[in-house]
């Protein structure tokens, strides 16, 4: 009996040594549109979906761009550096600024999915998302 459970304990050791060295499930992020401000010349406005897995999150990043959020489904949190962060469900919104250091972002949840827009007014052809390290 003792040695079935050694052998028990051992697998779990194992399956957890496994699972944190997975790696993270894959954020999904799909480009809506892209618009060029004539009244604001070198400015684009570029509106993308983000999906978050269960468990899902982003790295440490920056927009270089005013960015605002709005929850469709599930819950996140987002966080940027200085602030606080918040959790926000579907219909709540959350705002980054182009100076600022995005540091949290991921899904609340471990078992359902979150989707959520962003629009983003940066300079024309800037990326929409730069890792920071």
């Amino acid at each position: 009996m003792k040695r079935m459970v050694a052998m028990a304990a051992s697998l779990m050791l194992l399956m957890s040594a496994q699972m944190a060295n997975a790696a993270p499930p894959e954020v999904v992020v799909k480009p809506l549109t892209t618009k060029a401000l004539p009244d604001y010349p070198g400015k684009e406005v570029e509106m993308i979906t983000v999906e978050y897995p269960p468990g899902g999150y982003d790295p440490v990043h920056r927009h270089d761009a005013h960015a605002f959020v709005y929850v469709l489904e599930g819950s996140i949190v987002m966080g940027v550096k200085g602030g606080k962060e918040v959790t926000l469900k579907a219909g709540e919104t959350f705002y980054e600024g182009p100076d600022d250091l995005h540091t949290v972002g991921r899904n609340a949840s471990k078992t359902k999915p979150a989707k959520f827009v962003v629009l983003l007014i940066k300079k024309q052809g800037a990326p929409i998302f730069t890792p920071v390290m």
